[in-house]
This record gives structure tokens, C-alpha cells and sequence, in this order.
């Protein structure tokens, strides 16, 4: 499994965080082997692709990073085009603001895929209430925060949560992380500068276009 995600980032040709903080450390499979799969891998940026490659390898890359299926991401994409705006921003947007990025964002999880099996698993409450829907969209002034339950199990929450937590991993300015309740605050939508992630998003907006 380990191996198969970072396959998708050496197909990538760049770190995609798939493995949270891992990937910022000299384990990170990237560093040591930075080809394409397989027994003839090029190395990264070698290869050549046509203009509606670079475009698909773009919305692979996102949906990727937010392990968000096709259909899903497609009605992601819509919803984008429907509003105010620069489309591609406006998707980036919505999908930084997906419960299961946010507790990741929060320090809360290593990863987005743990980050979905907390939320999945009833560990995570938004203001107060259960929710268990990793693609639910926080708003302005919701609080994210850890079930009674979760708080109370004491290997979980040293050996993962507070683990992350003290790492010098910098919240997003658009959110408020209260550490010692575990507790996070949406202070704002997120906007194009808050996301750092490599991709260059016209790609998508033009791919579906077509």
C-alpha cells in the first residue's frame, strides 16, 4: 500500500503529501528515487505530454492530494463553475474546505487518508455535533473538534494527535488551531494564496471545458 502511494507522486514527478509529514522527511520515496514507475522509469520532468495530458495529469494531481474520486470531483467542479469568481480558485477553495482537509490542516491527523478514517470512525465533531462525512464543507466560525470519547482515549491522542500537533508544521492563516482543547476554528473561507499546492489549476478549468 505504502509503496503504491508514493508511486503516484514519482508519477508525478513531485511530492504530493499523499503520506503527511513522512513526506517531508528523507524516507520520502521521492528523494531517493525520483523516476516514473516501473522498469524503464524516466526521471521527473523528462517526459514529454501533449497539451491535454499536461491537463489530465493536473486533475489527477488534485484529486490525488484530496483523494477525491472522479465523480465526486466532477460535481466539485460544477458547483465551482456555478459561482462568482475564478473557477479554478473557487474549486481549489471548496475542496481545502472539506472536513477531512481541515482536520488534516489542523494538525489533527498525519495524513488526509487518517484524517478520513477519524471522521468516517465518529472521532471528529463540527460545532458540538458528530459529523462522519469527509467531504462536508466547513464554513466561517464552525469549530472542529474531537469527540468526548476520542479525547478520552490517551494512546490515541499522544501517539497521534498531540504527536502532530507539537510538529513545526505551520497552520493555515485561515484557520485557528487551540491546541491544548484539541480544537480547531474556521476563521475565514480559504483563498488562492493560502494553498500551496504545486498545480497549476487553469489546466482543470480547461480540460472540462472542452
Amino acid at each position: 500500500m505504502g509503496n503504491s502511494v508514493c508511486s503516484r507522486c514519482r508519477q508525478a514527478g513531485e511530492k504530493l503529501y499523499l503520506k503527511g509529514s513522512k513526506c517531508r522527511t528523507p524516507k520520502c520515496t521521492i528523494e531517493k528515487r525520483a523516476t516514473s514507475p516501473g522498469q524503464h522509469g524516466k526521471k521527473a520532468g523528462t517526459k514529454k505530454l501533449s497539451e491535454y495530458g499536461k491537463q489530465l495529469q493536473e486533475k489527477q494531481k488534485v484529486k490525488l492530494m484530496y483523494g477525491v474520486l472522479e465523480r465526486q470531483f466532477r460535481r466539485f467542479f460544477e458547483n465551482a463553475s456555478k459561482q462568482r469568481g475564478v473557477t479554478g480558485e473557487t474549486l481549489l477553495s471548496m475542496l481545502e474546505r472539506r472536513l477531512d482537509n481541515v482536520v488534516f490542516r489542523l494538525k489533527m491527523a498525519i495524513s488526509r487518508v487518517q484524517a478520513r478514517q477519524m471522521i468516517v470512525h465518529g472521532h471528529i465533531n463540527v460545532n458540538g455535533k458528530r459529523v462522519d462525512s469527509p467531504s462536508y464543507l466547513v464554513n466561517v466560525d464552525d469549530a472542529i473538534s474531537l469527540t468526548a470519547s476520542t479525547l478520552n482515549n490517551q494512546t490515541f491522542i499522544e501517539n497521534v494527535v498531540d504527536k502532530r500537533m507539537n510538529m513545526g508544521i505551520k497552520v493555515p492563516d485561515w484557520l485557528e488551531l487551540q491546541k491544548k482543547e484539541r480544537k480547531g476554528i474556521i476563521l475565514r473561507l480559504p483563498i488562492r494564496s493560502d494553498i500551496s499546492i504545486p498545480v497549476q489549476e487553469h489546466l482543470i478549468v480547461e480540460l472540462y471545458s472542452k
